[in-house]
């Protein structure tokens, strides 16, 4: 048990804790949907530094459970911030823990893997508390995606149009565009999406529609979509039958571009096998390595489920990136067809060593020819 100081909403949150070992970012990190139903831990020794802004966040409101720091300033400089971090959070309903040791914390989440847990301003009996974490939703088995994606489709247009020097900030940071002449239909499955992958995929040419996980191959092909990207989402991949079966269905009919839960959804549909990592991957500096020409990208992650390395040899895949730190599966790719990485080359926040995946995606959908797959189930 940790006994630090409540910042944020009074009350009590409960989820898996893990840790993420970004320097910055916290904003894009809480309204990143993937992280429904998980209590998060900086590394960083000071969170609030640069306050919050209206366009850092990632969807409509925050995902994480609760937050828990070091240090929390209580004093943000930053010509973007327009409030405190304590009071985004409050305003939200998520409650914080600051002035723990999250070092600790991080070696005991590291050596016994992530756990549920409960942090509460409320409840101070620990073993009241104890009961709480037990009774905590599990992820595995949990179909996350259901609660974090949009329930109707919608046409994306960008998030600040108006707003000069935030475009400007934006072109300059995601090199992927701009592309002219025609922009080809893709539909962009929404398991929890983060806005910068929606952004970039505009960036790099195409004209994006964001339908709901659950829309069937029938209703996709029947919109006239000429590719199909997979979004990040929550949890545990494997649950998402019916992205999985409809993912089976559009397979060398039309491209497919999958990013992190998106990724994993591809290789289940392909016949591949997922799994649970120790404590995840979850931070904005994970070495990743391309295997065509060895160039090593550093890049923003945040999952703690994987695509079994093995489970690949009965598929159509090929393995195109692994994990540095652990060998562990970072990109696939059926040549031609479809591609997949676990990592998320949208950074928001972290690296832009991976823009190239947007732009590599619409040069995919021109020259896509359909082919027929023989696929076997994992």
């Amino acid at each position: 048990m940790w006994r630090g100081e409540a910042f944020g909403a009074p009350g009590t949150a409960t989820g898996e804790v893990c840790f993420n070992t970004s320097m910055a970012g916290y904003q894009e990190i809480l309204t990143d949907p993937s992280y429904h139903g998980q209590i998060v831990a900086m590394t960083a020794p000071h969170i609030g530094n640069t306050g919050v802004n209206a366009t850092d966040d990632q969807s409509h409101r925050p995902w994480a459970a609760g937050l828990i720091t070091r240090s929390l300033t209580d004093r943000p400089s930053s010509w973007r911030s327009t409030g405190s971090l304590e009071g985004y959070l409050d305003g939200h309903g998520v409650p914080g823990l600051t002035e723990i040791d999250t070092r600790r914390l991080t070696r005991h989440l590291r050596t016994r893997g992530a756990m549920r847990g409960a942090l509460s301003s409320e409840v101070t009996d620990p073993g009241e508390l104890v009961d709480i974490a037990r009774a905590t939703r599990s992820l595995v088995g949990a179909d996350l995606a259901r609660e974090t994606g949009t329930p109707h489709a919608y046409r994306w247009r960008p998030a600040h149009p108006g707003e000069p020097r935030e475009a400007r900030l934006r072109a300059e940071t995601f090199p992927v565009g701009p592309r002219t002449g025609r922009r080809p239909e893709i539909a962009a499955f929404d398991f929890g999406m983060k806005r910068n992958q929606a952004e970039l995929l505009a960036a790099a040419g195409c004209a994006v529609t964001v339908v709901p996980g659950t829309t069937t191959a029938e209703a996709i092909l029947a919109g006239g979509y000429e590719g199909v990207f997979l979004s990040n989402g929550p949890g545990d991949p494997e649950p998402v039958t019916y992205g999985i079966a409809t993912v089976r269905a559009l397979l060398g009919r039309l491209p497919v571009f999958g990013v992190c839960l998106g990724h994993q959804i591809l290789g289940l549909a392909l016949g591949a096998r997922t799994f649970k990592l120790p404590f995840g991957h979850r931070g904005a500096n994970h070495p990743v390595q391309r295997l065509d020409g060895g160039a090593i990208e550093i890049t923003s992650q945040n999952h703690g489920f994987a695509v079994e390395a093995g489970s690949l040899d009965a598929t159509p895949a090929r393995l195109t990136h692994v994990n540095l730190n652990d060998g562990t599966v970072e990109g696939l790719e059926i040549p031609g067809l479809a591609y997949s990485v676990q990592y998320h080359p949208e950074a928001g926040p972290g690296p832009h060593d991976s823009c190239y995946l947007f732009t590599r995606f619409r040069d995919l959908i021109e020259a896509f020819q359909p082919a027929e797959l023989e696929l076997q189930r994992g």
